[in-house]
């Protein structure tokens, strides 16, 4: 029993590839119709022959030049007299406005060196017055320097009058004896002795000055007569002081 062959079944290109292929063939027929459009106006070309250029001379003979002919000057152009140029008349504003302006010119001018001169007065002052404090100053100075001159003038004078001149001093007083009688009775008073201390520093002339009672008079001498004194010296030299005072005060207690 024979057998029966089956075939596949033919399967058709898909749309893609239909584009892809139609696209290819027209790009095949435009080339075949670009290339025999070339062969059809092609023809072969034949080298040209070069040319040969012939080189003619002539002789040309000049005529003489012709003499120089002699210019004429012109005579020279008449300049018209100049037309008179009328003054442009002056607008009053404007001019007034320019005299304005020199008028605050000027007074601005002057402000300014007026207040230079001011300036100028006060830096004077003030020079005058750093001068006067600085003479001030030093006169102060110099009047300091002057006094502390003088006060160690002075001192020094003073010191050396001290060492050479020295007052006189008690050294030695003794009181005087209460006298027996106006002891019994009571009696009480002060007498002042007066004498001189000699530069030996003793007492000399004694005397009692003032009121006294008379039993004080003799213990009063004789107890100034013990006195003994650092003596006076004056210019280095020991001298004698008059009118010596001493007054005793005799009390009971």
């Amino acid at each position: 029993m024979p057998t029966a062959v089956s075939w596949p079944a033919l399967a058709w290109p898909s749309r893609a590839w239909r584009r892809q292929a139609l696209a290819v063939m027209l790009a095949v027929a435009l080339h075949a119709l670009a290339l025999a459009a070339l062969l059809a106006h092609w023809q072969p070309s034949t080298p040209a022959e070069p040319q040969v250029h012939a080189l003619a001379t002539r002789l040309i003979q000049l005529p003489p030049p012709a003499p120089p002919v002699p210019e004429v000057q012109a005579p020279p152009p008449v300049a018209e007299p100049p037309k008179p140029v009328e003054a442009p008349k002056p607008d009053p504003q404007v001019r007034q406005r320019e005299l304005q302006q020199a008028a605050l010119a000027r007074q601005r001018l002057e402000e300014k060196r007026e207040r230079e001169r001011l300036e100028q007065a006060q830096r004077e002052r003030q020079r005058e017055d750093r001068e006067r404090l600085e003479r001030e100053a030093l006169a102060r100075q110099r009047e300091k320097q002057q006094r502390l001159q003088a006060e160690a003038a002075a001192r020094a004078e003073a010191q050396a009058r001290t060492a050479a001149s020295q007052p006189y001093l008690p050294i030695a007083k003794e009181a005087p004896d209460y006298p027996d009688r106006a002891l019994d009775k009571g009696i009480e008073g002060d007498c002042t002795v007066s004498y001189t201390v000699t530069p030996e520093g003793r007492v000399e002339n004694p005397k009692v000055i003032g009121e006294c009672h008379p039993l004080f008079i003799r213990p009063s001498l004789a107890a100034a007569r013990t006195f003994r004194y650092q003596p006076r010296i004056v210019d280095g030299r020991a001298v004698a002081v008059p009118d010596v005072k001493n007054t005793f005060h005799y009390r009971i207690e």
